[in-house]
């Protein structure tokens, strides 16, 4: 079972994912421009920015995790989104080996494990810098179909900055970063039922045939099925 909700953390969310049975099959997790603070089976893990689906591999497992909103975790976790792409790596290669210890036995110690992890992100923003306000504006415009170009003359920037701040804030160049964003914004058309022609049509691809290529490029598998799956 998941479960999801808006964190203390402004532009977060905290979610949680139980397996119900020890058969459960793991389910791809696709691309948003995001990274996650994890939790799982007594480690502390971070997950990079996606460029395509990752199946969680081993045998299933309950999760737990705070999902930043695209571009504020690197300053919270002190390291460029770029260095992590497509990536999941222990906290401990990131922070201190002693303070992950810490916190690891602080969360399993904690009645509700989920806050505890949302509360060491709450902990760790207080004391880092703010994310540069600028990336906001950057993923509005991309989000809203704005082209690479327009955005970067829209924020004073030239494409080659636009491009160095994109990999260090979202792990990727504006382009890709489009294209994670154009594919939720597909998916949520999708899961809402609405038919697959027009879900092409307002999420900004040329046509339906387009839109069946970039989810299978992306999630890795095709629309219909990926429906099924969730």
């Amino acid at each position: 079972m998941y479960v999801e909700r808006a964190s203390r953390l402004p532009g977060a969310v905290v979610w949680s994912r139980v397996v119900s049975t020890p058969a459960a099959a793991a389910r791809p997790v696709l691309p948003d421009g995001c990274m996650d603070l994890l939790r799982t089976e007594g480690r502390l893990l971070v997950a990079g920015p996606d460029t395509r689906a990752h199946v969680p591999g081993g045998a299933p497992a309950d999760w737990a995790g705070v999902r930043f909103f695209p571009g504020t975790a690197p300053a919270l976790l002190g390291v460029p989104a770029d260095e992590l792409r497509d990536l999941r790596v222990d906290l401990a290669d990131l922070w201190p080996a002693a303070e992950v210890r810490r916190l690891t036995e602080r969360i399993d110690a904690a009645a509700d494990p989920v806050t505890a992890l949302e509360e060491v992100a709450l902990e760790r923003s207080a004391g880092a810098a703010p994310p540069d306000p600028l990336l906001r504006e950057i993923v509005a415009a991309l989000d809203a179909g704005r082209p690479v170009a327009a955005t970067a003359d829209r924020l004073g920037l030239s494409t080659r900055q636009l491009h160095r701040r994109s990999l260090t804030a979202f792990g990727y160049g504006p382009r890709t970063l489009a294209r994670v964003l154009r594919l939720q914004r597909a998916l949520a058309l999708a899961w809402d039922g609405v038919p697959f022609a027009e879900v092409a049509a307002r999420s900004g691809f040329a046509d339906q045939p387009h839109l069946a290529r970039e989810v299978k490029e992306l999630a890795g598998i095709p629309l219909g099925e990926l429906l099924a799956r969730s």
